[in-house]
């Protein structure tokens, strides 16, 4: 299996900022560690152009982040200050989803250490989100009639407002949400299929609703899964609101994937978001991703 890594495109990040930038290089290296993955397995991608970034964005918007004039209020809304280093990240992470989804419908599974950037619009960024690599990947296989259907299964705890926006209007697509009905973003655009969560929602009552949800997305006859599979669903995590255990994130994950191998569905995984402080549960859990991908896929 190959799988892509962006972590030498680190920011730096104001004091006390909340976002875990060093979340990207500890799953790499856990993943490294724990056998999960051999380096002959990992790769960086290439950067994404352009180009492929006008399938999902706007000229104006695109030309703005590349040549650093965008407004206070939107560097705001991102949520990250802008620098040559943000751009690149942000390529990169575009890049990984590209090659990650092109790495899935040859061998039937791959992933990015990064991405899932669901909040990204056509014409804007916001929480922490900058370029929407899901989109950008989904139209560009689309547009190469490389595919026909695309689903795009969103397990993060926010809503992929920005996935929706871009993508919801398309018939080739079947976006499916679930997330903390509570949490950002507080203005949610409509999925194709959306379970909102209230607060503290457990194992149980999680692994029902996803059980009953994921017939419908493969009803759809998708050609390819992408998975956000956010792991900020934990208890512990800091922008959750939910209260999932490590296992049933490890049961979550065993579900999808083993749903995408039974229907014969490649899939391309993105890592999503993950912010508890100690960082150590967040990093289980995505480390606990790939060592599921791989043990069903039996890669």
């Amino acid at each position: 299996m190959k799988v892509y890594y962006t972590d030498r495109f680190e920011i730096e990040l104001p004091v006390g900022h909340r976002f875990p930038m060093q979340k990207y290089r500890l799953v790499r290296e856990g993943l490294l560690r724990e056998g999960v993955l051999v380096e002959h397995e990992l790769a960086e991608p290439s950067l994404a152009t352009r180009d492929v970034l006008l399938l999902a964005h706007t000229d104006r918007y695109v030309d703005a982040v590349l040549n650093g004039t965008l407004t206070p209020a939107e560097v705001r809304r991102i949520g990250f200050p802008w620098s040559e280093a943000l751009v690149r990240r942000s390529l990169a992470s575009v890049g990984g989803c590209l090659s990650a989804a092109w790495q899935a419908l040859l061998e039937g599974a791959s992933g990015c250490l990064a991405g899932g950037t669901h909040h990204a619009f056509a014409d804007a960024g916001e929480g922490y989100c900058v370029f929407n690599d899901i989109a950008v990947a989904t139209l560009q296989l689309l547009q190469a009639a490389t595919v026909k259907r695309v689903a795009i299964i969103d397990l993060d705890v926010h809503q992929g407002n920005g996935n929706s926006s871009i993508l919801g209007g398309r018939q080739e697509v079947f976006i499916f949400s679930m997330h903390a009905e509570k949490n950002y973003p507080f203005r949610k655009v409509p999925s194709t299929l959306d379970i909102s969560l209230p607060d503290n929602t457990e194992d149980e009552h999680y692994l029902e609703l996803l059980a009953e949800a994921l017939p419908r997305v493969f009803a759809f006859g998708p050609d390819i899964v992408f998975y956000q599979a956010g792991v900020d669903i934990l208890k512990e995590d800091l922008l959750g609101r939910l209260s999932i255990s490590l296992n049933a994130v490890a049961e979550r994950d065993r579900m999808v994937f083993s749903a995408c191998y039974e229907h014969g569905v490649p899939v391309a995984v993105t890592l999503g978001g993950g912010y508890c402080n100690p960082i150590a549960p967040t990093i289980a859990a995505h480390v606990g991703t790939y060592r599921m991908l791989k043990h069903v896929w039996k890669l």
